[in-house]
């Protein structure tokens, strides 16, 4: 030992104090009320301000178009929401996939055009493969088929699973009926998508290039699948009633009860599983309080929804509508899959840092592709919709605006456009910004229908500040 060092004198070990929590006293934390609030306090301070700015973005819009119209906040106008937005609130649900990774998907809106398309070309004619050219129709088989093998080979099970139950329906014609037919588009979506994920993953294709090319491509198709010629869907009751029929007043309640009931069970589950077993978790008093908000919320609408909102007195228009409840049940099955899943970890943690994830032993090509696949799946579903709430599967299903609403109603909801943050929910909330807009802008006649162009890019470009801003804030510390 060298002369000059010194051999530090042996401390006493340090007692934890009531004053100073030890590094294990926040895994038998139990967060209250007031715990909730000061810890939401926190994110919002530290950058992370989630849903809030697209929640008061929508309550400054209601205020404004209740002032300047008095038949905004009529149970007939509210009543109609859903069945006019719920093909953005849709292909947002599937966005939330890819933006969550940092990527884009520009052709999710013509893709589920196409989609539908088809399916209305086949529940049309009765028969897909007379009615398409041998060409298409052949081209159409060899590409799920085509979708199947690389979905197998990229470990994409219930992708491929998905395409191969659409590509029997389609070799058995089965598509002739409307369900099946339906079932089919969403299988050809999931066919979109293993190629899109394999060109951006695998071949390595930036997905704003890919999806783009996609985008012109797709629109190119739909006026080959319908033969230039748009086709009517309000013959088949199923598939118009997607947007515009309504549950009956006893399926409503039953539907509401379902949900509030099962989030309130839950969570009370969760809160019990975790203080038994010494980890962190939320008072009952707090899950209490906050399922009987969540409870007390849907008994209102349900029994304000299941009102006579028709103002023609020889007609009842009452009741949840279907687009409405189908997407609630569409979120919580996003929302289940993101967070108390693997899969749904592996995606948060590719999208906040992908080398990361991959040094971590994440499959990030696996984990990219099934965000693809999701992501053209529920475009197709939104195609569906569309067609719906159109009335007919026109010529330019999907494309236009149809794709940048979605976009902006995922970003306006609070979803990051760099990857890492966001939320299944947080589109429902945007896409509800997004529909108000035009909705309460038809009801003041004074103002065009360019205003709606002007407000929803303004309303956009602020989100995409906060976003920008709140993440500069985060980084900070």
């Amino acid at each position: 030992m060298p002369e000059n060092t010194v051999t530090p004198e042996p401390t006493a070990p340090t007692k934890p104090t009531g004053d100073r929590p030890s590094s294990f006293s926040l895994d038998i934390e139990r967060l209250g009320l007031r715990g909730a609030v000061m810890s939401y306090i926190g994110r919002l301070r530290s950058g992370e301000p989630g849903a809030l700015p697209a929640i008061l973005g929508l309550i400054v819009l209601v205020v404004i178009f209740d002032q300047v119209s008095g038949q905004f906040l009529t149970r007939f106008n509210i009543g109609n929401l859903p069945g006019q937005g719920a093909y953005i609130a849709i292909i947002a649900l599937g966005l939330v996939f890819v933006l969550l990774l940092g990527e884009i998907d520009l052709s999710a809106g013509t893709a589920g055009g196409m989609c539908a398309a088809f399916a209305a070309r086949a529940v049309f004619s009765g028969d897909l493969h007379g009615a398409l050219p041998g060409v298409l129709f052949w081209a159409l088989v060899a590409g799920m088929a085509a979708a199947v093998a690389l979905a197998l080979w990229m470990r994409a099970w219930s992708g491929a699973a998905v395409v191969v139950i659409g590509l029997i329906i389609v070799l058995t014609n089965l598509d002739q009926h409307v369900l099946l037919a339906l079932v089919a588009a969403v299988a050809m979506g999931a066919a979109v998508g293993v190629f899109t994920g394999y060109m951006v993953a695998k071949v390595g294709i930036p997905s704003f290039v890919v999806t783009l090319a996609l985008f012109l491509a797709w629109q190119g198709v739909i006026l080959f699948a319908l033969n230039s010629q748009p086709i009517g869907v309000t013959r088949y009751d199923l598939w118009y009633g997607l947007a515009n029929s309504n549950m009956s007043p006893a399926a409503g309640w039953v539907f509401t009860l379902v949900i509030t009931l099962g989030y309130l069970a839950y969570t009370l589950m969760r809160s019990i599983r975790a203080q038994r077993a010494g980890l962190a978790s939320e008072t009952l008093g707090l899950v209490l309080v906050r399922g009987g908000i969540v409870i007390a919320l849907g008994v209102v609408l349900t029994a304000l929804a299941n009102e006579n909102r028709n103002t023609n007195a020889y007609k009842v228009i009452e009741g949840i509508p279907w687009a409405a409840s189908i997407s609630i049940v569409l979120m919580i099955a996003c929302t289940i899959g993101l967070t108390k899943t693997q899969w749904g970890r592996h995606l948060y943690a590719t999208g906040g840092n992908r080398e990361a994830a991959r040094r971590a032993g994440i499959d990030v090509d696996h984990t990219r592709v099934t965000a693809f696949v999701l992501c053209s799946s529920f475009g197709a579903l939104g195609g569906i919709f569309l067609a719906s709430s159109q009335s007919s599967a026109s010529l330019d299903l999907g494309s236009g605006n149809i794709l940048l609403f979605a976009v902006a109603a995922a970003v306006i909801g609070g979803t990051s456009l760099f990857g890492g943050r966001g939320r299944p929910r947080d589109a429902i909330i945007g896409a509800l910004v997004i529909v108000i807009i035009p909705n309460g802008l038809l009801l003041k006649p004074n103002l065009g229908a360019q205003w709606q162009q002007v407000i929803t890019g303004a309303v956009l470009l602020i989100a995409a500040a906060v976003d920008a801003l709140s993440r500069r804030r985060a980084a900070r510390g």
